[in-house]
């Protein structure tokens, strides 16, 4: 049996209380295949589109200093738009679609962490909580 690396979960079960956009919407550089005068944008290598990466702000009050912004890599072929910030506010809450996670090992400070992939992102469909899972999201 195979174990895939990325594991499929639910907006709602990583940001329970909600997230939002605090940066730009950014190409993720191929280091190995850029030169210092020429940059090579990453592509999936499971898809073989484009490579995004967005920061991120965990809603949860009780989330560690440490782990409150987190950066989520979106494969998309054009560059993912985040949705419009709130109304006098400087946030854009935000909700993944396609999202996974993997788990690894954080040799620096010797515990499991792990990296988030979508592929996509929109608008959350009830403020800035996550829309309740689906029974297919939940399968």
């Amino acid at each position: 049996m195979a174990i895939p690396t990325r594991l499929k979960v639910s907006h709602g079960e990583v940001f329970p209380h909600g997230a939002f956009v605090i940066g730009d919407v950014e190409a993720v550089r191929d280091f190995e295949r850029s030169t210092r005068e020429r940059a090579v944008q990453a592509t999936d290598k499971e898809s073989g589109v484009l490579v995004w990466s967005v920061s991120v702000l965990d809603a949860d009050p009780d989330a560690r200093k440490d782990v409150k912004t987190v950066t989520v890599k979106i494969s998309a072929p054009h560059q993912p738009v985040p949705p419009e910030a709130m109304p006098g506010m400087p946030f854009r809450p935000v909700e993944f679609e396609g999202l996974t996670v993997t788990p690894y090992l954080d040799d620096k400070r010797n515990r499991i962490a792990f990296s988030y992939r979508a592929t996509g992102m929109r608008a959350p469909q009830s403020g800035g909580k996550p829309s309740p899972r689906t029974n297919a999201e939940a399968a």
